[in-house]
This record gives structure tokens, sequence and C-alpha cells, in this order.
């Protein structure tokens, strides 16, 4: 054997690599997988970006509601006693800032807009607030003598009522207590440095011996209202204001109501804010057993049309308590929509007036 020739010639064949033929096959499946992987990962970039809005703005709509429902479950807490409405009309002050100079008032409120339906609710913080005591005398609004012992502190809250229904309650803070003795009652002050008793009323209120005091502690005051495509939440004592949730594109809420007969006590229908319930008043706040809210949301990212350019994210329009509502788009089939609702039985105003 020739020192030159190869001993093993199918060795030297196996480590000549691949061809250039073999390389270019190589590169361009691999290209061809690697733009496949690509593709189906824009996908489910973009599946999981939608359904990450969606599911966030469900989770929106759910604590919002959750918030309204806490609300109006307290609504009318301290100011309903002796089977009976104890304001029709409310003087309120906070600082020397008048929020209601003798007006009208609920303590529950809803108010038909263009923007939608503005949902106002207030309520004492005190367990208290259920019941009232009665004046020992005649009270203009700077003390009070009540007849039966008010568990109440400095910095409070209380609410004077006239025992026949028309003239208007007053919100008062106590500065100072002067606890009973046996021969005399327990008083209470209210400074003009309290927080409730600085605001100049246009005719302050005056009360007459047996008419009522009740302790609210701390009044809170919330107002819902949808403000563009956002769910606020407004303070108005405070001013503060909060966002709740956004791409909301309807918020209403409807009173649930008895029969006018007298006596009827089942909810029999439920009613806008509108004609004989526009404004509650001596006559239709009895009737009132319930209130139901309902928000209608929007998806925040439209979705991709199909392979004919239709969009078939949502067929038909949204609707909320058996009526339509008009998204905010054009595109609207490009869209997701979401309807959230919640019912809440008014205890305070039922057991109240009971």
């Amino acid at each position: 054997m020739s020192a030159n020739s190869p001993r093993h010639p199918t060795l030297h064949r196996r480590q000549r690599g691949l061809s250039v033929v073999e390389l270019m096959v190589g590169l361009v499946v691999g290209m061809l997988v690697s733009i496949a992987a690509a593709g189906s990962a824009m996908m489910f970039t973009a599946s999981q970006r939608q359904g990450i809005g969606v599911g966030g703005s469900g989770i929106g709509a759910a604590t919002a509601l959750a918030a309204l429902k806490n609300d109006a479950a307290l609504a009318g807490l301290g100011f309903f006693g002796d089977a009976r409405y104890l304001c029709n009309r409310l003087a309120l002050s906070l600082g020397p800032t008048l929020h209601s100079d003798s007006a009208v008032f609920t303590p529950v409120r809803i108010t038909a807009d263009d923007d939608g339906d503005t949902i106002d609710i207030l309520y004492g913080n005190r367990i208290e607030s259920g019941a009232n005591v009665l004046l020992a005398s005649a009270s203009d609004g700077t003390s009070a003598e009540v007849l039966s012992l008010l568990p109440a502190g400095v910095g409070q809250a209380v609410l004077l009522a006239p025992a026949t229904p028309g003239n208007p309650c007053l919100v008062r803070s106590i500065t100072g207590i002067t606890a009973s003795t046996d021969t005399t009652p327990q008083v209470l002050t209210f400074a003009a440095d309290g927080v409730h008793n600085q605001g100049a009323f246009t005719a302050a209120p005056t009360f007459a011996e047996r008419d009522r005091a009740t302790l609210i502690g701390a009044l809170s005051w919330n107002r819902y209202r949808r403000e563009g495509n956002t769910l606020v939440l407004d303070r108005p004592l405070t001013g503060d204001s909060v966002v709740l949730t956004r791409n909301v594109i309807a918020l209403r809420a409807q009173y649930g109501v008895a029969a006018a007969a007298a006596g009827s006590t089942t909810l029999e229908q439920w009613v806008d804010a509108d004609d004989d319930f526009a404004a509650l008043d001596a006559t239709t706040l009895p009737r009132v057993r319930a209130i139901r809210m309902g928000v209608v949301t929007r998806s925040p990212q439209r979705e991709r049309p199909n392979a004919d350019g239709d969009c078939e994210a949502s067929l038909d329009k949204p609707q909320l308590f058996g009526v339509e509502v008009e998204p905010d788009v054009d595109d609207w089939q490009c869209w997701r929509y979401r309807v959230s609702t919640v019912v809440v039985p008014l205890r305070n105003l039922v057991l109240g007036l009971r």
C-alpha cells in the first residue's frame, strides 16, 4: 500500500461538512420556523393583552359596585326614627360653607342627567344613630338639653330634628358636654368653632321642647357620577374626588317601590328618577324599598376584524335594565362590553318608617 493512499476513505468523506445547498436549505427552514414562532408569539401577546384588559375592566366595575353597595346599605342612618322620616329639609354646613341651606333633602337621591345618573348617599357612622332622644327644652342651635342620655363625645355630630316634619333639621358639632344629674338634663354645647357650627344660614332653624336629637357621629356624604368615560366618587363635604374605574359608558340607578296603596310594603316595580320620583318627598319616600344600580364598561382594547374585515366582538349593543345603551364609539362591534348590576335593600329607610 502506498504511503500517500488514504487508509480510511469513508472517514474523509464524512469530514467534508455541509454543502452550500444544504446550508441554504437549513437557513431557509430556520427562517420559516422563526417567522411562524414570532407570529404565534405576537398573536398570543395580543390575546393575552386583550384578556387582561377585559378582566381588568370587569374587576374595576365589580369594585365600583361594591363601594356603591356598601354605601347604599347604610343610606339614611340617623335620619329616621319613631316610624317616620325626620328631615324633609336640611341645614348643613362644614366650616363656613353651606352645603344645604334648609333645602329639600333625602339621604338617598338619584338625579338623572345627560351623562348618566348621579347617586347621592348620606348616613351617620354610629349604631346609636337609629334612635333619637327628646329635647328637654327649646333650642336655638347653640346648645341642646336632652331628656335621655346621649352617648356622645366632643367633636361628634348631632342631628336636631323637629317633632313635626316640615321644618328643617340642623346638623351640629358637639364642642362641650355637661353631664346630667338627678335633677338636671344632659347639655350638649355647639360653640361657633365646631366644624358644623360655622355656617350662616338664611334662616337658622330653631327647635321646641320635645323635638328630637340624634347622634350622627361622623356624617358621610358620597356622590357617584360619570365624568366622560370615568366613574368618579365625590365627597361634597370635603371636596375630595377619586376615580373608581375607567371605560364606563353608562351608569344608571332606579328606585324599587311599593304600590301607592296605604299599607303596601312589597316591592312592586322599579322606577327611574323622573315624573313623581324625580325628587323624593314625604309621599314618595315611604314607598321606596330598595335601589338598584348598574354600570356598562367597554373593553380598553379594540379587537381585530375577521378575514372579511367585519368585527365580531359584539353582535348587539349592551342593555342596562332593559334599555339599550348607545356605545361611545362608531365601530362598536369591535369592542366587548360588560354589564354589572347590584340590588341593595334600603334597610334604614324601611325600618325607620315602620
